[in-house]
């Protein structure tokens, strides 16, 4: 597939004329024949001067210049849409908005996914209020209401916001106090206190 610049100058050896005896006799400068043979876009005059050119050229050298000029064009177009698609500028678009939103939910989807498992599977918060030592003594705290709370291996009630207590008799001296919670998946926070 022969480009027009090509056809033209083929044409133009093949009859053994110079660019100078067809400026002379066409009217046209060197430097806009130049151009079109040399395929040198930025000194190709502005249109329409460019096609008529073409055209006269091709006429004089026995060529349809109809033809010429739609090789030229198609040469020319395939020329400007390559450098239009390495030269794209960033533009937001439906299809970029649209791509940029799912990846956004994904993102956030998996982050909660991993939060919730993490957050399932860390030991539970316990918090304990200790009393002052006596011979009887009301353990309070708080701690994560799905847990299971353990006083001394007795198992309490948590309410709906984490809370429990105990009352425990603490005469003897040297008593040894464990709250333990265990969360649903089996891990667990223990403290100690000896009175």
């Amino acid at each position: 597939m022969f480009k027009a610049s090509v056809i033209l100058k083929n044409a133009r050896e093949d009859k053994d004329l110079s660019l100078e005896e067809i400026s002379k006799k066409l009217k046209i400068s060197t430097k806009y024949l130049r151009a079109i043979e040399g395929e040198q876009k930025s000194e190709f005059p502005d249109e329409p001067y460019c096609s008529l050119i073409i055209k006269d050229y091709a006429n004089f050298l026995g060529l349809n210049g109809e033809d010429v000029i739609s090789l030229f064009r198609r040469d020319f177009a395939s020329d400007s849409k390559s450098a239009a698609t390495t030269s794209a500028q960033f533009s937001i678009t439906p299809q970029f908005t649209f791509r940029l939103a799912t990846i956004v939910v994904i993102c956030l989807f998996v982050g909660y996914i991993v939060f919730e498992y993490l957050k399932f599977n860390q030991p539970p918060e316990l918090k304990v209020n200790w009393p002052l030592s006596s011979n009887s003594a009301e353990i309070t705290g708080i701690t994560d209401p799905e847990s299971t709370i353990k006083v001394n291996n007795d198992t309490l009630i948590v309410d709906q916001s984490g809370s429990f207590h105990k009352s425990l008799d603490l005469s003897q001296p040297n008593t040894k106090v464990v709250v333990e919670s265990k969360s649903p998946s089996g891990k667990t926070t223990t403290v100690e206190k000896t009175y």
